[in-house]
């Protein structure tokens, strides 16, 4: 009689299924390792915005002053151009509640004086007219008179020259009458009349020359004269000229005061507008860092932030050297956000559940102190949208798609240690760039 535990052990006389199911899976594997592979790099970052208006902006204080009233509490939304709070001067050169009005003064008052000096230029310009033509007239009368005692001398030379020979006539006339009185031919009388004839013709001669070298005098003085007249003229209108651009000077002088004074009135008017801080842009206040009335502020201290409320958004990943040649502009990278349920499937991102598609915009050249690199991915517009209720600073998980691969190609490049295959990008004219 068998044993009953010999029927169970030994199945010589059964047939067997193992094989059946050893060719089955081996068939299955074999058909596994055909299927395809996305090779992919893991990439972690945080959403961020493509611009730089869009990300949440810091209020600071443009002047020092001391809090008077607050208009927001933490958590208000406000529009660009609303009041967040108001402020009261606290430096000395600034609390005259007056200042504006009494700089306009000083201005109007330095009008004042450049019209005074350009008034005093007026005249000095009349004073020099004036003063040219009196020196002309005069120049012109000096000129006359020279004229005049140029011609005088010409007559009296006319007249020295006539005495001259009348002299001379005399003189033959008085020798030859002493001759003949001396001979006895003539009477004294008649001599004596002829002495005095020719005595009369010396005096004439003697007069006439002194005319003529006085005629001469005078003409000296009279040029002595104009160069004087020429002289004191040249300094009288010298001394006008010197007022005249004293009276410039100020003006100009003034007309820089005036400069200077309005560029006061400007500066105290976008004072006094600066003591109301407003919102640089829509969006939401928080961090408020001051807390009740009569607190100071220093300049730029930090108020608060205001986070934007319009935003487009973009994640900035991390990237890590070795992986940085395979991430190229333009390429697919699937992200995963905090906060949202995601089934992610590592060889087939694609498939995934809760991934959102994006495009590398940018990737930057320089390494951060962390040792990573930054590239910008955006919204995919093409395919799934991102979801409305992410928001700054979140944390996102990316997968940088790369190549389409076998199975059985993946696990030989894992064994062997090889990088994955570069991206090849799909440029809008339907052409690829393979980057090897």
């Amino acid at each position: 009689m068998e044993l009953q535990s010999f029927k169970k052990i030994y199945h010589i006389n059964r047939s067997s299924r193992v094989k059946h199911w050893f060719v089955f899976f081996l068939v299955a594997g074999v058909i596994v390792l055909f299927l395809p592979w996305t090779q992919n790099i893991k990439v972690k970052g945080t959403v961020s915005t493509l611009y730089q208006e869009q990300r949440p902006q810091q209020l600071n204080s443009p002047i020092p002053g001391k809090i008077i009233k607050w208009h927001v509490k933490n958590g208000d939304y406000v529009q660009k151009g609303d009041t967040i709070l108001q402020l009261s001067e606290v430096k000395e050169d600034y609390l005259d509640p007056m200042l504006v009005e009494r700089t306009r003064q000083q201005v109007d008052a330095k009008k004042g004086v450049r019209e005074y000096y350009q008034a005093k230029v007026g005249t000095a310009n009349t004073q020099l007219q004036a003063l040219i033509a009196a020196r002309d007239l005069k120049l012109n009368q000096i000129k006359i008179k020279i004229s005049q005692l140029n011609n005088k001398l010409a007559g009296e030379e006319a007249e020295l020259t006539a005495a001259e020979n009348e002299l001379k006539l005399s003189e033959d006339q008085y020798n030859r009458q002493k001759r003949m009185y001396e001979d006895g031919l003539v009477s004294l009388t008649q001599f004596q009349q002829r002495s005095v004839a020719y005595q009369n013709a010396q005096a004439k001669k003697t007069a006439a020359e002194n005319k003529l070298a006085q005629t001469r005098q005078e003409i000296v003085t009279v040029s002595i004269d104009q160069n004087a007249t020429i002289q004191d003229y040249n300094e009288k209108l010298s001394k006008t000229e010197g007022d005249r651009f004293q009276s410039m000077g100020q003006i100009e002088g003034s007309t820089g005061d005036i400069a200077k004074l309005e560029n006061q009135v400007a500066n105290y008017q976008a004072r006094q507008g600066l003591y109301y801080v407003l919102a640089s842009q829509d969006g939401q206040v928080v961090q408020l860092n001051k807390a009740g009335i009569g607190e100071i502020l220093k300049e730029t201290e930090s108020i608060g932030t205001i986070v934007p409320d319009k935003v487009d958004y973009a994640v900035e990943i991390y990237v890590k050297p070795v992986d940085l040649p395979l991430l190229k502009k333009g390429q697919t990278v699937m992200c995963v956000f905090d906060g949202f349920p995601a089934i992610v499937f590592s060889g087939w991102p694609n498939t995934s559940y809760g991934t959102f598609a994006g495009k590398v915009i940018a990737v930057e050249s320089n390494i951060n102190v962390n040792g990573l690199f930054k590239a910008l991915v955006v919204e995919d517009k093409t395919k799934k949208p991102w979801p409305p209720q992410i928001k700054m600073g979140a944390g996102v998980q990316g997968i940088a798609i790369l190549n389409d691969v076998p199975i059985w190609y993946e696990l030989w490049r894992n064994v062997n240690g090889f990088p994955p295959d570069y991206y090849t990008v799909k440029t809008n004219t339907g052409a690829t760039t393979n980057e090897k």
